[in-house]
Order: C-alpha cells, then structure tokens, then sequence
C-alpha cells in the first residue's frame, strides 16, 4: 500500500507537539504484519537536553496494563481451564460479604461487578497485602450485574485472584503467557529493576506531582498500583511502540497465536448495551455509545485507554490498528488536548488505510 504523502495522521500529530498536547508522542498505524505509518515526535519530557522520542521509548501504559497484562492472562488461563467465566470472588476469598458473593469473573471483566470506580487503597490500607480484603468489604456503587461503571478495583481483584490460583505474581504470568510468546522484550512491570530498557534517560515522564508524591521516571503513575508494588491488574506495564506493534498486530490476527478466534470473538461482543459505555471481556468497544474510538470505527471496534496518554484501537471489519503513545500528563494532568486528537488521528487512520 502506498502512502499517502504527506500522511494526515502525522500532520495531526506535529501539529498536536506545537500546540503542546504532550512532549513527546509515538504513533503507528497497521494491519496484521504490516506497519503502514510510524511516526515519533518530541522529547520525553519539556526539560532541556531531554532525549527525542523513539520507537524504543518506553511510555507508562497506565490502564492499558488492563488488556496488556490482566485480560490476556484471564484468557490463558480460560482457555488451558484453570479459571471460568462463572468463577465467583467467593470460590477464592474467604469471608465474602454477602453482597458481593455472587461477583464473577465476567462482571470483573465487563466492569458490571458494583465495586467502586476508585479507591485510595494507600489511604485504607495499613499494608498492600490488604487490598484484596478492603475492596471486599467496601460498599458496592450498585447492585452486581444491574449498572456498567470502570473499576480499577475490579481489576486489582482480578489480578490478586489468579495470583492466587497460580501462586506466581502477575507480572511474571504476563512476561510467560503474553510479553515473551509476542517477543515484547521491553515490557513489562517494574521497568528499570527488570532492565527494559539500557537507556533510563529514555523513559517519558508523566506527572511531576502526583496524589502520592513527586513522580519518577520508570515508576508507576498510577497512585494505586504504585502502592501495591508496581505490579498491579489495573495499571503498572511500561512498553514501547515497536512491541506495542507486536501486540496489535496479534489483535490484528484475531488474537493468534495467544489465543483462539473463538474466544477474541467472545470478548468482542457488547455485554453493556444501552448504557453510556460498551465494554466486552476486558476490552472497550467502538458503537453507539461515545467512545474514544472516533466516528468511522462502526460497532466493530476493540481497544482501550490508558490515563498517562495511551491508548490501542483495532477495527475488527478492516484489521487496521492504530496506536498512540504520549506523555500527556506530564507535567500535569490538567492538559486535556488528547481526547480531540485521539478522535481526529482515528478517523484520517481509518479514512487513509482501509
């Protein structure tokens, strides 16, 4: 396929580094192997002498650790038959208040499960290992399975129940089962104990205050995961565009070879209809509801956002990915330009290369 030259999408992403949408960014747009545009541009922070974004530069990946890592490690796990859909929080905590015994899996995945948005687990928790037990015994925003609301904390949940099942840490369920079958060398959790990257200065800042202090290359944005160590279900994986083109591509190709056609096509389908967000298992999806993917997506969309800037979408009908890569929360998370542009590079993507 030829280009078109020059590319909408990259101009739409220079134009967004003058306005200061962010410092830096990373772009790629493809579809199964090929790449059809890859495009970097900036500085991984404002700071002088900071050094230029590349396609090796490691981004904080935020919520998209919730597809990255979590989701695709309950997919594993579904399909060699350790864990199910039906499994309840019951059959792996004891003690389970009564209203939350009859949480599945698939409300965790499809953020149906009642439990809260957010919590500030560093607040209510003495230690990390009682994050499970405090998000447990916090009062449900709703009734489960009757309302939609994204839940880091089911997230969190689920991650803790397939430590248990395993009794290995999800950061090394993730590195097995996902990061080192797709040869995503540079990422992972705890990005500068695990050496992801030989290049530390090449890490995009994020937030220079956070809600738990000043912010620190290689160190989790995310206040909650940075309280439970790094590693967490909802946040905490760092990557880079060019493995982030591996794991897109695998979309692409209707999830091979992670996992079976069958099941992409189960976590594909929309679980929340009518509500104000379409969720499958573990992934957003494109449709009637506003969504992040823009407006040339139709119902066949899948993907998901992160808060420090990221974010993947792959249109299931063409298999053209797009994915976007920026520090926009650095030096604060106040800049809110990335929403716009998301939708405007989605929909010249779509237009330029299906």
């Amino acid at each position: 396929m030829s280009l078109p030259i020059p590319s909408r999408c990259a101009i739409l992403l220079e134009e967004a580094l003058q306005n200061h949408a962010f410092s830096g960014a990373a772009l790629a747009i493809g579809r199964g192997e090929q790449v059809f545009l890859k495009q970097t541009v900036g500085h991984v922070s404002y700071e002088e002498g900071a050094a230029e974004i590349t396609a090796d530069t490691l981004f904080d990946m935020a919520s998209l650790t919730k597809i990255l890592s979590t989701t695709f490690c309950a997919f594993h796990m579904i399909q060699e038959g350790s864990l199910s859909l039906l499994d309840s929080v019951a059959d792996f905590f004891d003690h389970v208040p009564a209203d939350k015994q009859s949480i599945t899996i698939h409300h965790l995945l499809t953020h149906t499960s009642g439990l809260p948005s957010e919590l500030h687990l560093w607040k209510l928790c003495q230690t990390p290992q009682e994050a499970a037990e405090v998000i447990l015994h916090t009062p449900l925003a709703y009734p489960t399975g009757q309302g939609v609301s994204y839940s880091c904390m089911g997230f969190i949940l689920l991650g803790k129940i397939m430590e248990k099942i395993t009794s290995e840490t999800l950061d090394q369920l993730a590195r097995e089962w996902t990061f080192e079958p797709l040869r995503m060398h540079h990422t992972g959790y705890l990005p500068l104990a695990n050496e992801l990257t030989n290049d530390p200065a090449n890490i995009a800042l994020t937030e220079s205050m956070t809600l738990m202090g000043p912010g620190q290359p290689g160190v989790v944005h995310d206040e909650n995961a940075r309280f439970l160590g790094g590693i967490s279900g909802n946040a905490g994986v760092f990557s880079t565009l060019n493995d982030m083109i591996r794991f897109a591509a695998m979309l692409s190709r209707e999830g091979r070879p992670l996992v079976s056609a069958r099941l992409m096509h189960l976590a594909s389908q929309n679980y929340t209809p009518g509500t104000d967000e379409n969720r499958g298992l573990g992934f957003q999806l494109s449709g009637p509801a506003p969504t992040f993917f823009g407006d040339l997506f139709g119902n066949a969309g899948i993907g998901h956002t992160g808060f420090t800037g990221t974010s993947l979408a792959l249109d299931r009908d063409s298999g053209v990915y797009v994915i976007l890569l920026t520090n926009r929360v650095h030096p604060t998370r106040d800049n809110q330009q990335l929403t716009r542009l998301r939708h405007l590079i989605h929909n010249a993507a779509i237009s330029e290369f299906t």
